[in-house]
């Protein structure tokens, strides 16, 4: 059987993709070993990349990375699901009520821009040095991102998408469903995507304040205490990877089949 034409096209766009990041990778690990041998900084200060290698390679021996991997996604997930249930229903509720979503969607604004690390010492003072901790600061964090782009999503579906949809019978849910759903889809990915970058830089904010004893906030503080700068430049890394690989075969995965079902592509 023949591939589809439009297989083909997308298998060599992924080839060339993987081609372009592995030559920027190669390219990116020469620059640093000849920085690293020029000596500019000890390399208590800027390590080489062998010796980051071989700190992950410990740090995976010993299932340290592998657990606090783990437990990180797991604080994540819970506290991403959190932000967007009760971001959705806020958002949904300030769409229905409009006085409320003028005020609120300020209100959700200045705290949207606040720093995620300043939640901390409220979660500290309020919950303790827990999980819970770490899940308020999360969602305290990511919620309002996931509100306003329901908020304004919703709010933005032209008006002419809504009079033609009640002129030919829709209304209540299956308006909701088929027409004000679809038509603020693009909205609504972005938000997830922002909520979950939020959530994750809240994550990793409050794993290293609060201490619990896992997480990947939890070994980049570690490697603070103990000046082991070949740990945390391995745990960066993982940060990295894991974000990217998120955004890549979740999130944009997520917005090509949604746009693809609802006839958002051109």
């Amino acid at each position: 059987m023949d591939t589809p034409p439009n297989s083909k096209k997308e298998i060599r766009f992924n080839i060339k993709d993987l081609l372009s990041i592995v030559t920027f990778l190669i390219v990116f690990l020469i620059i640093w070993q000849i920085v690293y041998s020029l000596e500019i900084w000890p390399p208590v200060s800027l390590p080489s990349p062998a010796m980051v290698a071989q700190s992950f390679a410990d740090m995976v021996s010993d299932g340290t990375l592998i657990e606090s991997i783990a437990v990180s996604l797991w604080r994540l997930f819970i506290g991403f699901v959190i932000s967007v249930v009760i971001g959705g229903c806020v958002g949904l509720a300030m769409v229905r009520f409009k006085q409320f979503g003028k005020t609120m969607s300020s209100f959700a604004l200045g705290l949207q821009s606040f720093p995620s690390i300043a939640w901390v010492p409220f979660a500290i003072l309020l919950i303790g040095f827990n999980d819970l901790g770490i899940l308020f600061v999360i969602v305290m964090n990511s919620v309002f991102s996931i509100m306003n782009s329901t908020y304004g999503g919703i709010r933005n579906i032209p008006p002419i998408y809504i009079h033609a949809a009640r002129n030919m019978g829709a209304s209540g849910f299956l308006l909701f469903r088929y027409v004000m759903i679809p038509a603020a889809a693009p909205s609504l990915i972005m938000g997830l995507r922002q909520t979950w970058s939020f959530a994750w830089h809240a994550l990793i904010g409050a794993e290293m304040l609060i201490t619990t004893g896992l997480g990947l906030g939890y070994i980049l503080s570690i490697g603070r205490e103990f000046s082991n700068m070949s740990q945390i430049i391995a745990t960066m890394i993982v940060i990295f990877v894991i974000g990217l690989l998120f955004d890549r075969f979740v999130f944009s995965k997520l917005e090509e089949k949604v746009r693809q079902k609802w006839g958002l592509t051109s």
